[in-house]
């Protein structure tokens, strides 16, 4: 009985949202476009960070241009689009995660921190401005970032293009 209650609440809810006029348009992808969008830019992000990977600007920057063509009906443009991301890499950094009994490090920490200033021109109160998103990957500390680097890269910027687009589209 509670089922076909929280079933009826449901249908009822829809059809007085769709009563009103609102619209948004849903996907798979947990994330919320508005119908009017139909473009989306983003920008170079330079690497302002102490410590320089040289490939993780273009690696950021591609990844979430390429999150926002695969996952939403969105068209590319150079700049100014419905959805516009420009921002800059601040923090590249390699940490000692955990230590043994015996004060030797056992695991080190790739942190990457970006800021983020995304404009959505078709509803400025979803926009936000130098928001920091940071993620991390731990090594086995008998590795040399050198080493491992290109791996850990990449595992963080799907971490950070994730939450980047989720904070941008998944506002529902």
């Amino acid at each position: 009985m509670r089922h076909i209650a929280r079933y009826i609440i449901v249908i009822l809810a829809a059809t007085l949202a769709a009563a009103c006029g609102y619209k948004v348009t849903y996907n798979l992808t947990g994330g919320s476009i508005p119908p009017d969008a139909k473009t989306f830019s983003v920008a170079y992000f330079p690497n302002n960070a102490p410590m320089v990977a040289p490939t993780l600007s273009t690696t950021l920057t591609e990844a979430l241009r390429d999150k926002f063509s695969r996952q939403t009906r969105l068209q590319q443009v150079d700049e100014g689009g419905d959805f516009a991301f420009e921002g800059e890499i601040t923090n590249y950094s390699s940490t000692t995660a955990s230590v043994s009994s015996g004060d030797y490090a056992l695991q080190n920490r790739l942190t990457i921190t970006v800021k983020v200033t995304f404009t959505n021109a078709i509803d400025q109160t979803l926009s936000f401005n130098n928001k920091s998103f940071s993620s991390y990957a731990d090594y086995d500390s008998s590795q040399l970032l050198l080493d491992v680097q290109d791996q850990l890269i990449e595992e963080i910027v799907e971490k950070l293009v994730n939450d980047i687009y989720m904070a941008a589209a998944g506002n529902w």
